[in-house]
């Protein structure tokens, strides 16, 4: 892992996590070990309205954070209802946190390589329905970052597991003197409780 974004993740506090958010996250904790106990492999598709913010902060925290505590076979996915565009300023909060950002299509929709090792398949960002081909089409769990998408999808196809787990949307801060401090401030939260998740598991 990238010695600045292991830096990031040691300075983290999971410790910290609130007991609300503790019981919101147990389902993912039980369904990540239940995996891992039967040596299957573990998809987790992160799911928001628009693909766009907290489900690509999600994927790719929870992708650095299985990789740090040493947890294989976990692979992170996300989607949205809609397609949009990964917000840059998403990829600009990341890079600041350590990880490697490449953009290796431009457009209305780039896609990004999100590097957190030299060595590991990076996580790859782009905006996408949920049931894009790109992501699985069964066994997985749909965690559910948004409000929104929680109530506007009520089955989520091929889905093991669904999974409420919901983040303030950092968009309300968008061109505002706030806009930095916001995105970061969610992306910690979203880094700690990705690491609460994956320090859980035998």
């Amino acid at each position: 892992m990238y010695q600045p974004l292991s830096e990031t993740i040691k300075q983290l506090q999971p410790q910290n996590v609130s007991d609300e958010r503790k019981a919101a996250l147990q389902p993912l904790i039980d369904f990540v070990q239940e995996k891992i106990t039967n040596m299957q492999e573990v998809n987790i598709n992160f799911i928001c309205t628009h693909n766009s913010r907290r489900s690509h902060l999600s994927q790719a925290w929870a992708q650095a954070a299985a990789a740090y505590y040493g947890i294989n076979s976990i692979f992170c996915y996300s989607g949205g209802t809609e397609a949009t565009a990964l917000f840059p300023v998403v990829a600009e909060t990341l890079k600041q946190s350590g990880f490697n950002i490449q953009a290796i299509s431009e457009g209305n929709n780039p896609v990004y390589a999100i590097k957190y090792s030299d060595n590991q398949h990076p996580v790859i960002g782009f905006s996408k329905t949920y049931d894009d081909k790109f992501n699985p089409t069964s066994e997985f769990a749909a965690v559910m970052t948004c409000s929104q998408a929680d109530g506007g999808c009520p089955f989520i196809a091929g889905a093991e597991k669904r999974i409420p787990i919901t983040f303030d949307d950092p968009k309300s801060f968008d061109n505002t003197p706030q806009q930095a401090e916001k995105y970061q401030e969610r992306s910690r939260q979203i880094a700690t409780e990705m690491c609460y998740v994956f320090s859980q598991i035998n």
